[in-house]
Protein backbone atom coordinates (compact mmCIF):
# COMPACT_ATOMS: atom_id res chain seq x y z
CA UNK A 1 0.00 0.00 0.00
CA UNK A 2 1.39 3.44 -1.34
CA UNK A 3 -0.40 5.44 1.65
CA UNK A 4 -1.46 7.91 -0.75
CA UNK A 5 -4.05 10.30 -0.84
CA UNK A 6 -6.30 11.26 -3.78
CA UNK A 7 -6.81 14.82 -3.69
CA UNK A 8 -9.22 17.70 -4.67
CA UNK A 9 -6.56 18.67 -6.81
CA UNK A 10 -5.54 15.11 -8.08
CA UNK A 11 -8.89 15.00 -9.47
CA UNK A 12 -8.98 18.40 -11.34
CA UNK A 13 -5.78 17.66 -13.05
CA UNK A 14 -7.12 14.27 -13.92
CA UNK A 15 -10.13 15.74 -15.43
CA UNK A 16 -7.79 18.35 -17.18
CA UNK A 17 -5.55 16.04 -18.98
CA UNK A 18 -8.25 13.56 -19.67
CA UNK A 19 -11.25 15.87 -20.70
CA UNK A 20 -9.20 18.53 -22.70
CA UNK A 21 -10.85 21.42 -20.00
CA UNK A 22 -8.83 24.11 -18.58
CA UNK A 23 -7.84 23.93 -15.28
CA UNK A 24 -9.87 26.36 -13.81
CA UNK A 25 -12.54 24.77 -15.08
CA UNK A 26 -11.71 21.23 -14.28
CA UNK A 27 -11.33 22.51 -10.55
CA UNK A 28 -14.50 24.33 -10.38
CA UNK A 29 -16.03 21.36 -11.87
CA UNK A 30 -14.58 19.39 -8.85
CA UNK A 31 -15.92 21.61 -6.30
CA UNK A 32 -19.82 22.14 -7.84
CA UNK A 33 -19.42 17.88 -7.79
CA UNK A 34 -18.65 18.46 -4.53
CA UNK A 35 -20.60 21.29 -3.18
CA UNK A 36 -23.92 19.43 -4.48
CA UNK A 37 -23.49 16.03 -3.08
CA UNK A 38 -22.65 17.90 0.59
CA UNK A 39 -25.69 19.93 -0.04
CA UNK A 40 -27.70 16.96 -0.74
CA UNK A 41 -26.29 15.07 2.44
CA UNK A 42 -27.11 17.99 4.59
CA UNK A 43 -30.94 18.22 3.51
CA UNK A 44 -30.52 14.25 4.61
CA UNK A 45 -31.05 12.74 1.16
CA UNK A 46 -28.90 9.95 -0.64
CA UNK A 47 -26.16 10.15 -2.92
CA UNK A 48 -25.63 7.32 -5.10
CA UNK A 49 -22.91 6.83 -8.00
CA UNK A 50 -23.99 4.15 -10.08
CA UNK A 51 -20.75 1.60 -9.92
CA UNK A 52 -19.32 3.54 -7.09
CA UNK A 53 -21.36 3.53 -3.88
CA UNK A 54 -23.93 5.52 -1.91
CA UNK A 55 -23.67 8.14 0.27
CA UNK A 56 -26.23 8.75 3.58
CA UNK A 57 -26.79 10.13 6.88
CA UNK A 58 -28.05 8.16 9.36
CA UNK A 59 -29.51 9.32 12.46
CA UNK A 60 -27.74 7.63 16.12
CA UNK A 61 -29.84 7.88 18.89
CA UNK A 62 -28.72 9.07 22.37
CA UNK A 63 -27.29 6.33 24.28
CA UNK A 64 -24.77 5.19 27.60
CA UNK A 65 -21.56 4.80 26.90
CA UNK A 66 -18.72 4.03 29.36
CA UNK A 67 -14.82 5.42 29.52
CA UNK A 68 -12.67 2.97 28.98
CA UNK A 69 -10.13 4.39 31.55
CA UNK A 70 -11.99 4.73 34.09
CA UNK A 71 -14.96 3.18 33.84
CA UNK A 72 -17.16 6.05 34.58
CA UNK A 73 -20.78 5.90 32.63
CA UNK A 74 -20.82 8.85 30.01
CA UNK A 75 -24.11 10.12 28.20
CA UNK A 76 -23.73 10.18 24.33
CA UNK A 77 -25.84 12.89 22.26
CA UNK A 78 -27.83 11.78 19.37
CA UNK A 79 -25.82 12.85 16.23
CA UNK A 80 -26.09 12.48 13.02
CA UNK A 81 -23.38 10.50 10.82
CA UNK A 82 -22.25 10.13 7.46
CA UNK A 83 -22.04 6.51 5.95
CA UNK A 84 -20.96 5.08 2.55
CA UNK A 85 -21.92 1.95 1.25
CA UNK A 86 -19.86 0.62 -1.48
CA UNK A 87 -21.35 -1.35 -4.83
CA UNK A 88 -20.99 -4.71 -5.30
CA UNK A 89 -18.36 -3.73 -8.37
CA UNK A 90 -16.52 -1.11 -6.14
CA UNK A 91 -16.13 -4.19 -3.96
CA UNK A 92 -15.09 -6.94 -6.36
CA UNK A 93 -12.45 -3.89 -7.74
CA UNK A 94 -11.20 -3.48 -4.86
CA UNK A 95 -11.02 -6.95 -3.90
CA UNK A 96 -9.33 -7.85 -7.01
CA UNK A 97 -6.29 -5.15 -6.35
CA UNK A 98 -5.68 -7.46 -3.17
CA UNK A 99 -4.57 -9.92 -4.98
CA UNK A 100 -1.58 -8.69 -7.43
Amino acid sequence: MTGKTLTRMDLSEAIYREVGLSRNDASQLVETVLDHMSDALVRGEQVKISSFGTFSVREKAARIGRNPKTGEEVPINPRRVLTFRPSHLMKDRVAAGNKR
